[in-house]
């Protein structure tokens, strides 16, 4: 960073600190494949970026990952019962993707002590019943830590070993994240909650969280979350094939509590800043530490805090780190050279659904992008597909099928002509033979 910009960053940073009366707060930018900033505050020992403070929910990134995993190695599919994988739960009927999107209607927290400030137990100790399932399938967006907990022990089912050591072995070692462990390791931050009339402190305490580790146990350095911050922005070191990370980020369900637009992908939050940026990651909190990792996939870059106190940090910390790097150093994009389009230039170019013009362009990546002309329509990019056709990969036709049929398009029983009505195509419900005429 320039050191204007490493000044406006340390500055924010500071004030987050001093402001939340956080003990310390480790904060960090990313680009190119890892931390380019970061900057230590309060009582943290240095080298900052490598002590371990607890992650909290971001754990539930890992977790998800473990689970695409198996997903991508054929052993699953998001739409399976929870019941084919993981038997004997009041959650049986509610599916993998469910689970990962907070859609199952699972109970937020597990039965019991408080989970996160007690020992932890195990799936049969948890002895979960009916009362644990609190909202029907797919109704809404119910954030469960729960739900996660279950994940994870799907996974260690699935693998024959304990969900950490599978995280470790197929996501942290392999992206190069040796400082995250399960429980603090080495260099580690103590947790501590601050009064809120005075300023003392008061140690928080820390357990193995057992069956529910997979909500939110990891501890990591500002290091480690840099590099996971990299694998959010497209860096997947071959833990996942791109596009699957891709589809962590599209919205699935939709948080109604937050005042602005915040939803939740497959493991990870999306949320659109008011100034139109849309950031992926997740935030953390447990007892005595609170974390937060987004990052702006768009512009290269992610952003991240970490700080030992249950309360104070400024949640916004990272959105405002990345908001002074795209101000102060915006990232210069690639030059633009010609390219072959993946269909014949014929094919592109004006269409018409019945007398609404839409446009089909050839866009980067080797997509199609079908939207309307000089007014609203129905927009989406599409992905190659088996036999020459196209997959939506997004908007109304997500998950539809596009067929270049030479004088017309199907799209969804929907045909697209070269003009308006062409009679020579075959319009559903044909065309009226007298053709256009004065009203």
């Amino acid at each position: 960073m320039l050191p204007t910009t490493d000044a406006a960053l340390l500055a924010r940073t500071a004030r987050a600190q001093r402001d939340g009366r956080c003990p310390s707060v480790v904060a960090g930018v990313v680009r190119d494949g890892g931390l380019v900033w970061s900057a230590g505050r309060g009582e943290v020992a240095e080298p900052h970026a490598d002590v371990q403070y607890r992650l909290g929910s971001i754990t539930k990134t890992v977790t998800a990952v473990t689970v695409l995993r198996l997903r991508d190695a054929g052993l699953l599919d998001l739409d399976d019962p929870l019941d084919r994988h993981l038997p004997g739960t009041p959650l049986g009927d509610r599916t993998v993707g469910q689970l990962l999107a907070h859609l199952a209607g699972a109970g937020s927290e597990s039965p019991g002590p408080w989970w996160e400030r007690a020992p932890g137990t195990t799936l049969e100790g948890l002895g979960l019943t009916g009362a644990d399932v609190v909202l029907p399938a797919a109704r809404r967006f119910h954030y469960s830590n729960l739900g996660f907990g279950l994940l994870g022990e799907l996974v260690a089912r699935a693998r024959g070993r304990a969900w950490a050591e599978v995280a470790r072995d197929e996501v942290l070692l392999p992206l190069g994240m040796t400082r995250t462990t399960p429980r603090p390791s080495g260099r580690a931050a103590a947790g501590y909650a601050v009064h809120p009339w005075a300023d003392v402190v008061l140690p928080e305490p820390e357990h193995d969280a057992e069956v529910m580790a997979p909500a939110g146990q990891l501890w990591a350095t500002a290091t480690d979350l840099g590099r996971l911050g990299a694998f959010l922005l497209g860096d997947t070191g071959d833990v996942l094939a791109p596009d699957t990370v891709e589809e962590m980020t599209v919205p699935a369900g939709v948080d109604p509590a937050q005042p602005g637009w915040s939803s939740y992908g497959l493991g990870v939050q999306v949320q659109r800043t008011a100034e139109g940026t849309v950031l992926v990651g997740h935030g953390g909190s447990m007892p005595g530490f609170l974390a937060g990792l987004w990052a702006d996939r768009e512009d290269g870059t992610a952003a991240l805090a970490l700080a030992n106190t249950t309360a104070g940090l400024d949640g916004g910390l990272p959105a405002a780190l990345l908001a002074e790097v795209r101000e102060r150093e915006p990232r210069v994009v690639d030059a633009w050279v010609p390219s072959a389009p993946p269909v014949p230039l014929d094919a592109l170019g004006p269409w018409f659904w019945g007398p609404m013009p839409y446009v089909l362009r050839a866009v980067p990546g080797g997509l199609l992008h079908l939207g309307g002309l000089g007014r609203p329509g129905r927009t989406s990019r599409f992905r190659p597909g088996p036999d020459g056709t196209w997959v939506g990969l997004d908007g109304y036709f997500a998950g539809e099928t596009l067929r270049l049929a030479g004088d017309h398009l199907d799209l969804a029983t929907f045909v697209f002509t070269r003009t308006p009505y062409d009679p020579a195509a075959p319009v559903p419900g044909g065309v009226d033979p007298d053709g256009w005429r004065p009203a």
